[in-house]
């Protein structure tokens, strides 16, 4: 399966989920799928800016799991009052990032993108 069909897979398998993408360690957008109504919470291109932005966080989180010797971190939740993001390492510089409504079930994006994670890792 590719990149596209695996956040495809993702944003249509759960309701209240906006948008899922692929990001590079530069906040870059490798794949990107949009849910239909993404748009009203989620304009084009805030996914990969909002990404771009909190991988700069991602960063300090990870330097602090170090310091705590926690291990890498496995998942990040950032809930707004928009939307509410997770993301996820995926491995070879990539994230996996997923956006939600705020009354979208995080668990089941959650179990959603860890049921995609070997497919997208078999693509790399």
């Amino acid at each position: 399966m590719s990149f596209q069909g695996c956040l495809e897979a993702i944003v249509e398998g759960g309701e209240g989920i906006l948008a899922a993408c692929l990001v590079d360690a530069e906040g870059l957008p490798v794949a990107e799928c949009r849910g239909p109504h993404s748009q009203a919470a989620l304009p084009d291109g805030e996914l990969s800016t909002a990404a771009a932005e909190f991988g700069r966080a991602l960063g300090q989180i990870a330097k602090a799991a170090e310091t705590v010797r926690g291990g890498n971190p496995l998942e990040t939740v950032v809930a707004m009052e928009r939307f509410s993001l997770v993301f996820r390492p995926v491995g070879a510089g990539l994230t996996l990032v997923v956006a939600l409504k705020p009354d979208g079930s995080l668990g089941k994006a959650r179990y959603l993108m860890r049921q995609q994670l070997l497919a997208i890792r078999e693509e790399i």
